[in-house]
């Protein structure tokens, strides 16, 4: 089996052959090496500009073309997550927020949001404080909620397209990291307040990941799907009454 390199080379060589055969074919045919000469010049002259023309515009553009699928595939894959596992991961997590209040009166007005609204308020979200208690009980919960999404979660992490999201793999890591804890304890009873101060501490990692990348995934279907902003911000997990009937 011929190497990349290898194959390279001869494809090179082959272009070059052609090339030669084709100008001793017109030498032949019409006897004009002057002619072969100026045009040959001329266009090894304007060679320069073909590959300034090639490299910054052609290439750029297919670059970036490249670029817009995969965000478009990688956003399907962060949608996917937010249904199945982020957005009830992160309503469970917040009843348990000390200062969910701060996070319920941020979101509060998230179907008026604007794209212009969104840097604004993802610089906000740093300033977030999180801190979440939790007992053995609500530990369970979270363990069966959790558990029954661990093959969802492991096909996610196999998946190559997450390669290219830094933050969002650490937020998959994070959360599966918690079910892996939670499914090596059982049914999680009669824990010692060491371990659920542990647990506790996995759980409020996993929110705080959480809550930007799901502010981002926000601002992309603002951006690109409306429709779909438009329900992802009626079933606010900060929203005490979710109601995604449209009443106006």
């Amino acid at each position: 089996m011929i190497s990349n390199k290898k194959w390279l080379v001869l494809f090179a060589l082959s272009l070059c052959c052609s090339s030669f055969l084709i100008f001793f074919i017109h030498l032949i045919i019409f006897h004009d090496f002057h002619h072969i000469a100026i045009f040959t010049l001329h266009d090894l002259a304007f060679l320069p500009i073909e590959v300034l023309l090639v490299t910054l515009f052609l290439h750029q553009m297919m670059e970036r073309r490249a670029m817009k699928n995969k965000l478009n595939k990688l956003n399907m894959v962060i949608g996917v997550f937010f249904s199945e596992v982020g957005t009830p991961l992160i309503r469970f997590c917040g009843s348990f927020d000390d200062n969910k209040p701060q996070k319920i009166s941020f979101f509060s007005s998230l179907t008026t949001w604007e794209i212009k609204d969104f840097p604004i308020k993802k610089k906000e979200i740093q300033n977030f404080s999180y801190k979440i208690q939790i007992s053995c009980n609500d530990l369970q919960k979270l363990r069966k909620m959790l558990i029954n999404k661990r093959d969802f979660l492991v096909r996610l992490l196999e998946n190559p397209v997450l390669l290219e999201h830094e933050s969002f793999t650490e937020v998959l890591q994070a959360v599966f990291h918690l079910t892996e804890e939670l499914h090596h304890r059982g049914e999680c009873s009669n824990l010692p307040g060491s371990d659920i101060s542990h647990l506790s501490g996995d759980i409020t990692r996993v929110y705080s990941l959480m809550i930007p990348i799901w502010l981002s995934y926000l601002e992309y279907l603002k951006t690109n799907y409306p429709y779909l902003f438009s329900l992802s911000a009626r079933t606010n997990p900060f929203n005490e009454n979710e109601d995604v009937i449209i009443r106006e």
